[in-house]
């Protein structure tokens, strides 16, 4: 069965590097990322590879964060994907800077890409992969989210985004339930 891998984040130069975009940070990252075969189309940019468990789509939405949906419902609809099969790689707050973890359907947690899948979708029940940024220590979260990682956190974010890389590769090759109990939970940091 076909599945689609989303990235989000937000388009443009200046939102390149903020921890709003760090599922895009980490697509790039993938190994096979440079054999992908780039299309746009859906308000975004897509591409397709096979697997021993099918085709894989992944989608970089190329509309604002909150208007995620308008990019990820087409493909799908397309493609005849069901929700289930969407897995959307996507920033958290609630989990610490460095953390990944796999999670099906739930809460959106006041994230605004999330709201507007599941509005387009019709419903919540997609899976995630979380990458956990942390809680602002002060300020709003809206310039957190929107700012560059510390110079701490860069470090370590090299890593980070490899490891977020390994994980979609291996749930490519090995399904969700596979990787999610191998990298759920999973930090870089020690």
């Amino acid at each position: 069965m076909d599945r689609l891998i989303v990235a989000l984040g937000n388009p443009g130069r200046e939102y390149e590097e903020t921890r709003h975009n760090i599922a895009q940070m980490m697509f790039k990252k993938m190994s096979f990322e440079g054999t992908l075969a780039w299309k746009s189309k859906f308000k975004g940019q897509w591409a397709s590879k096979d697997f021993g468990l099918g085709r894989v789509y992944f989608l970089i939405p190329e509309t604002y964060m909150n208007l995620s949906g308008e990019s990820v419902a087409p493909l799908c609809q397309f493609f005849k994907i069901p929700i289930e099969k969407v897995l959307v790689v996507h920033d958290e707050l609630d989990l610490p800077y460095g953390t990944l973890t796999f999670k099906t359907g739930g809460g959106l947690a006041g994230h605004n890409g999330l709201k507007s899948i599941a509005q387009h979708m019709g419903s919540q029940a997609f899976r995630r992969l979380r990458m956990g940024i942390g809680r602002p220590q002060r300020g709003s979260v809206s310039d957190f989210v929107l700012s560059e990682f510390s110079s701490e956190e860069k470090i370590s974010l090299e890593d980070y985004l490899k490891l977020g890389a390994e994980a979609i590769e291996d749930y490519c090759e090995n399904g969700f339930q596979k990787t999610s109990g191998k990298y759920s939970k999973k930090s870089v940091l020690v």
